[in-house]
Order: C-alpha cells, then structure tokens, then sequence
C-alpha cells in the first residue's frame, strides 16, 4: 500500500501520543514547575507496528459493536450486530479482523474485587413473574456470572433483561451469545495483536470516595499488570478524578479522558465542553481525550486544540458508522474512532491511505467505499462539509 509521507508522519505522531510512556520525563516537567507537558515517550512494539500502516486507529466499540435493544426497526447498528457485546466471542471476532487495532469494552468491580466485563450500572434478569434488578458492582463474582449463557450447557443461568432509555424492559438476546467474562479471561483468551482499550465505569449518579476508586482501579490494574504482557494497552473514563488516580497510580499505560463533549450537561462541569476536556487533559496530565463525535464536529477547532496540547484525539458515537462523517474526521486530524459497523468501517478507512484515483474512475460509477482517497477535488470536499450539519442533526 502507497502511503503519503505526511500521513504516514501524522498517524505515527497519533499512536506516539495514544501508546506514550512518560515516566522517564517526570523530573524534566518537575524543573519546569510542572506546566511542561512530558516529551520523552516511549511507544510500546505493537503500536509501533499499528503506526507503520499510516492510517486512522480503528476500535470495535464493545468488540464486534454494542446490542442496541429497543431500537427502532431498521437501524444500522442493530442490523450488524449478531453477537453478544462485551464477550469474548465478540472481541474475537474483532481480532479477526486485521484493520481493527483495538476493541473498547466497559470494565466495572464486583463485591468481592474482581474487574468483569459489563456495561450497564445495573444487570436485570425475570424471577418468577418479577423482575429483578441489582447493582453490578454489589454482586460477587459468582452470582455475576450466573447471568445469561453458561460455558457449562448443563447449569442453569438467570435469563437477562436490558432497561431501555424509555423505560421498557425487553429479552436482551443476541443472534449469536456468549457467557459473560471476567477482564483476566479477556486478557488470556483474546489474540495478544489486539489492542485494549479498556473503559474504566463508574456510576453517574453516585459520588465516589477517593477509597472506593481507589479500590476499583487497584483491582483493575492489578489484572493489567499481571497479563498485559507486550499488548497495547489504554485506559478512558467520563470520570475526571478516576482518570487522574488512575495516572498517579501507574505510568506505564496511557489514560483518556472520555467527554461527550458539549452535548449533554452534567453537574459536573469538567464533562461539559470540549474545552473543559482538553484543560482536565493538562492538568491531570492525561495522554488525551475520547469525545462524542458530534462534539467534534460542531466544533472543529478543538482538534486544533488537542494537537497542539500533544493530546491524542479519538471520537465514538453513532456517526462512526457512517464512512462519511469518519472520512471528514481523517481529513481534520482525528486520531482514531470506536464503531459499532467493525468490518465496514475499518475496511473504509483502512482505504484512506490509498494511492490517488483518476477521475475516470470516480466518473465510471465506482463504489465510493472502496475508491476513497486523499486528493478530494474541491467540489468532493466541499459536500463532504456541507454534510456536516446534517449528520449532526440526525437523531441518536
């Protein structure tokens, strides 16, 4: 594959930042009153390989892409999805897939300090006619993984349920399922090529004590310390001072601040802007930040922001399932994605990169898919923009 040196230039700089090791410069940031951001780093074998391909980092959002229950008819995330999020099956799947750098998954701590596998705040199941909800994190590892798929068929498993956003509770079932998992299965079980990107959760509606994160991210780091081996390995949260233990507390893996960025509001006010993102990246001295994408794109000068910050930038929402909306974020400097469309975007982007294609071909009815490139004509670009209020618009 021809790759344009600027570009190979810029996706290495992307993985420097995203992979960097910065505890060699620690005392340099120090003589200078700590304001420095570090600038000796070290990037770790497997993401020096992921830079050489000169390309945007493609994550699977939950492995293969998350279970969209209660969605409406027809969307495109529920129509590609066949397997059970945040499973092993899922993200081995995704390791099949050789344009795919990393899969993103939702870590939390059950009662008895074992980091699982599980996105949501609370897991449901059907007992009786009743249904039955619990904190994740108040159960022990045991009745956790009662839920859902058994890896012995012969015991008997709780049914699980999902909560919608409107409140209806549905059968949370998947065309193809698998039992839930525990992180140190996830480590042992999926291709060491494959990167993690592992999400630390905790609860919007509770505030934590410095103990309790302090107990959650030990338990996690921990497991990452004893089987991360040479996997490349990064950590985002939406909870500012969890990203900030959670750098004090080791230096070897790079940790992401996760913002929605400006598109909903919280009380707290560090996730609720791009720009409050960017300053929680400088001062808690994180490697960079994971934003909605329709934050980025209502408001592209912070990805000028971030680069000049030395900050890594990576965009996840419903929009990086459209080759479109990603192709605009390649051409504004955007690190990376996390999608739910694994196959079909990782193949586009890893097309970005491509050789130039005449406009012969590009009049002949080609696939836009496979013949994008890097050289758009004026007018190509100038839809490309014009895109963007309406992708912004769209409802999610």
């Amino acid at each position: 594959m021809a790759i344009l040196p600027a570009t190979a230039t810029r996706a290495a700089a992307a993985l420097c930042r995203i992979a960097a090791c910065a505890s060699s410069s620690s005392s340099a940031a120090a003589g200078n009153g700590g304001s420095t951001r570090r600038v000796e780093v070290r990037m770790p074998a497997p993401f020096t390989a992921m830079a050489e391909r000169g390309r945007m980092v493609v994550g699977g959002h939950r492995g293969m892409g998350m279970n969209a229950v209660g969605a409406p008819p027809g969307a495109r995330v529920v129509e590609a999805v066949r397997e059970r999020e945040n499973t092993l099956l899922s993200f081995g799947r995704a390791a099949a897939h050789a344009a795919v750098d990393f899969v993103e998954f939702d870590v939390q701590v059950t009662k008895d300090g074992c980091p699982i596998i599980f996105h949501d705040d609370f897991i449901l199941t059907q007992e009786t006619e009743d249904v039955n909800e619990k904190r994740v994190t108040d159960l022990l590892l045991e009745e956790f993984l009662s839920y859902g798929p058994q890896k012995n068929s012969r015991e008997i498993s709780k049914p699980l349920l999902r909560r919608t956003k409107d409140g209806r509770v549905l059968n949370w079932s998947a065309e193809d399922d698998d039992s839930l998992c525990t992180l140190q299965e996830v480590f042992e079980c999926v291709s060491p090529r494959l990167g993690f990107n592992i999400e630390l959760k905790f609860d919007d509606d509770i505030i934590y004590e410095r103990s309790q994160l302090d107990r959650a991210l030990e338990a996690v780091l921990q497991v990452v310390s004893q089987h991360a081996s040479n996997r490349p390995v990064f950590f985002s949260t939406f909870h500012p001072d969890a990203a900030r233990i959670t750098r004090e507390l080791q230096s070897l893996y790079p940790v992401l601040f996760l913002t929605e960025g400006g598109t909903a509001q919280h009380n707290d006010s560090r996730r609720n802007s791009l720009d409050e993102a960017i300053r929680v990246c400088l001062e808690y001295d994180l490697h960079g930040l994971v934003s909605e994408v329709r934050g980025i794109l209502k408001n592209p000068s912070a990805v000028l922001r971030a680069k000049e910050s030395n900050l890594a930038l990576l965009t996840y929402g419903q929009l990086n399932n459209v080759w479109e909306a990603v192709y605009i974020q390649y051409l504004m400097g955007v690190d990376g994605v996390i999608v739910d469309l694994v196959e079909e975007i990782s193949n586009a982007v890893a097309d970005f990169s491509k050789p130039v294609v005449g406009q012969s071909m590009l009049a002949s009815g080609v696939d836009p898919v496979g013949a994008k490139h890097q050289a758009f004509s004026e007018q190509q670009l100038g839809f490309l923009l014009r895109l963007i209020p309406e992708l912004i618009q769209q409802p999610h």
